[in-house]
């Protein structure tokens, strides 16, 4: 008899099934470690500070008080109705608690959306750089992205003209981050009516907004595609409680559309995971409708560490780096560094460059390469003051040590 190999049997998604880059470095940081290394990892975004007491209490009353069982699959009611209240207050968004599905994250929302409207020979219009589960998500559905990239010198946005040039008849769906995850780049109210008008004029052109960072912003102001004038039925708005209120582990995020479109992507989670957990729901409410004292403060340490990391990178040799009005992430452009050598080695990728700065100077990053940048590098300054300024101190000597 033959030896039977169910590895055999896997299907080629499941090679491209995660985040790449990032998981390989963070788990490459870990293991240098567990061999007595001095690793300094910029490279998971997750806040490194508690979720608020208030938070914390609210989640152990709701389980005292016996929410501890299956929830409605598209949330409950009580947190949909604080949402509608904090999307209308906030983001200028006109959603009832009808047209809101709360979520296991924010993941599962991108997930619900895409699967919900991406079917084979889609195409998405995704701009680079981008996160990485965006294209991931696209191409279990069956879509094609479409993947339009923007220069540092552009800040990383690109620009309303070259959005309206890639579309075709085939154009089915827009991912719109802003904040952005990796390069902290923020979109005007201006640049978004410009993009709006695109949409509208497109006969089945919708947009997927993830807002998940509005919370970390430094400079401008927030604005929501989805409020601008006849974006409603055009937008779904996806959120969550991970970044802001350091809520990352608690799984909690939501969407906003209209309610057909509500339908099917709760008709989607039903068919995988159900809702989301209960006490966790209840919890989400305090946090929307509590005292926002511990946000603040997070967003305030965040902004005096982008001050450091900018600083600290603006004055390192063949770095570019555009500013960062938000999000707790780092971009930098070091094309001009790529090719060098090290050694014996030419480092002529950012991935290769990431792993040189890990293996040889303890810093952990993630290559540009996850988000559709390939001569970019990403740092997430979600880390003590201290690891920021080691880590910079590290880079400095590491990259000012590259021989043309």
């Amino acid at each position: 008899m033959s030896r039977f190999d169910p590895a055999s049997l896997l299907v080629a998604r499941t090679q491209t099934a995660d985040e790449g880059a990032i998981i390989r470095m963070a788990q490459k940081s870990r293991d240098l470690r567990a061999k007595g290394m001095d690793v300094v990892s910029l490279t998971v975004g997750e806040p490194d500070f508690d979720t608020p007491i208030n938070i914390q209490e609210a989640a152990t009353a709701a389980m005292k008080a016996g929410f501890t069982h299956y929830s409605p699959v598209q949330g409950i009611p009580e947190l949909r109705a604080a949402l509608a209240k904090k999307l209308k207050a906030e983001n200028g968004l006109d959603y009832s608690a009808s047209e809101i599905s709360i979520t296991n994250g924010a993941k599962q929302a991108i997930a619900n959306a895409v699967l919900s409207l991406i079917d084979a020979g889609d195409e998405v219009i995704m701009l680079a750089p981008y996160w990485v589960s965006y294209e991931i998500t696209v191409r279990f559905a069956g879509g094609t992205p479409v993947v339009l990239s923007a220069s540092v010198e552009e800040n990383y946005k690109v620009p309303a003209a070259r959005i309206a040039a890639a579309l075709s008849p085939r154009s089915k769906l827009l991912i719109l981050n802003s904040p952005c995850n990796p390069t902290g780049a923020l979109w005007s109210k201006a640049e978004l009516e410009a993009i709006a008008a695109i949409v509208r004029s497109h006969p089945r052109l919708m947009v997927l907004a993830d807002e998940i960072y509005e919370y970390i912003l430094f400079d401008g102001e927030m604005a929501s595609i989805g409020a601008l004038p006849h974006m409603r039925e055009r937008v779904i708005t996806v959120n969550g409680l991970s970044k802001g209120f350091a809520m990352t582990g608690w799984r909690l995020g939501y969407a906003a559309a209209v309610e057909p479109i509500t339908r099917a992507m709760t008709r989607m989670q039903s068919t995988i995971t159900t809702g989301a957990n209960q006490f966790v729901q209840r919890a989400g409410i305090a946090a929307l409708e509590g005292p926002r004292d511990a946000v603040e403060a997070m967003r305030l340490r965040y902004r005096a560490r982008r001050d450091t990391v900018l600083a600290g990178l603006r004055a390192i040799a063949g770095v570019r780096i555009g500013p960062i009005p938000a999000t707790f992430y780092a971009f930098p452009d070091v094309s001009e560094l790529l090719g060098r050598t090290a050694g014996n080695h030419r480092l002529d990728t950012s991935d290769l460059l990431c792993d040189w700065l890990l293996e040889e100077h303890g810093v952990a990053t993630v290559p540009g390469t996850a988000f559709g940048a390939a001569g970019s590098i990403r740092l997430s300054f979600a880390a003590s003051e201290a690891d920021i300024e080691k880590a910079l101190a590290r880079l400095a000597k590491a990259l000012g040590s590259l021989r043309a």
